[in-house]
């Protein structure tokens, strides 16, 4: 058995967009229901969300069959954690708050094996579908996802040459982080904000590295891949859930005569 290869991965490489949705309920049954409609990638997220170990193996075994490339954020740029969800199946990760060229270094190395990095060696393991996958060691370097995100404006300032780091595939910019930093907290949509990440996005675009990013607005999120952003988040799931669980109750509400209760 061979190793297939990684389809967002080689998307974003050839510059094709890729529309994803942050999975970030902690569930298998919930990711189940979203990997159903067809999306390109998911961020199976582990920073902003109660997912452990065992959790998000079962949310990779909930999208494996339905054709989404699932990407997990871990929670910190932890090279232990790294290995064991890289062992697990992950086909690439994103890492959080990535704020220099030496910490984008350091991501690549603990996804990669020696002597390109650090990841430690395991034999059967759901990443090489338990010893059957004959030239995972060969080609798993090569096929895993490594996406750094700058969340800073220091970040920001240095994202070309972070982006430019041997190894890292994509650049993803966090706006409620770079919001936050600027002293905009709460308030990432703002004109501020996006121009200082459209600025730093179009060195990284004529660099010919890919750029990503996650906005809730559909529209916001179709403008940015028409302006050459590679993969965009257009959505949650807990976003989604509580904004149909909220319209039902209010149509409900208005035709009960209910709307002051």
């Amino acid at each position: 058995m061979k190793m297939p290869a990684n389809a967002f991965l080689a998307a974003i490489r050839e510059g094709r967009p890729q529309i994803g949705l942050w999975v970030s309920l902690s569930s298998n049954y919930a990711a189940e229901v979203v990997a159903s409609a067809g999306y390109d990638w998911l961020l199976v997220d582990m920073e902003h969300a109660p997912s452990d170990m065992a959790t998000v193996l079962g949310q990779l075994q909930a999208i494996a069959p339905h054709g989404s490339t699932a990407i997990v954020r871990p929670p910190w740029n932890d090279a232990v954690m790294v290995k064991r969800l890289l062992d697990v199946g992950a086909p690439g990760l994103l890492f959080p708050m990535v704020q220099s060229v030496d910490e984008a270094k350091q991501a690549v190395a603990a996804a990669h094996y020696p002597p390109n990095g650090v990841r430690g060696v395991a034999g059967s393991i759901r990443a090489n579908n338990f010893g059957r996958i004959t030239d995972y060691y060969d080609k798993a370097d090569d096929q895993t996802a490594v996406i750094v995100q700058v969340e800073t404006r220091s970040a920001v300032a240095q994202a070309l040459q972070i982006g430019q780091v041997e190894g890292v595939d994509g650049v993803f910019f966090g706006p409620a982080d770079i919001a936050a930093d600027m002293g905009l907290l709460g308030k990432h949509m703002s004109d501020e904000v996006w121009d200082l990440i459209l600025k730093a996005a179009r060195k990284l675009m004529g660099a010919g590295i890919p750029v990503g990013t996650l906005v809730t607005d559909p529209a916001f999120a179709t403008k940015l891949l028409a302006q050459g952003f590679t993969f965009v988040a257009c959505g949650t799931d807990a976003n989604l859930l509580a904004k149909g669980a909220d319209a039902v109750l209010a149509q409900m509400r208005t035709a009960t005569g209910k709307e002051n209760t």
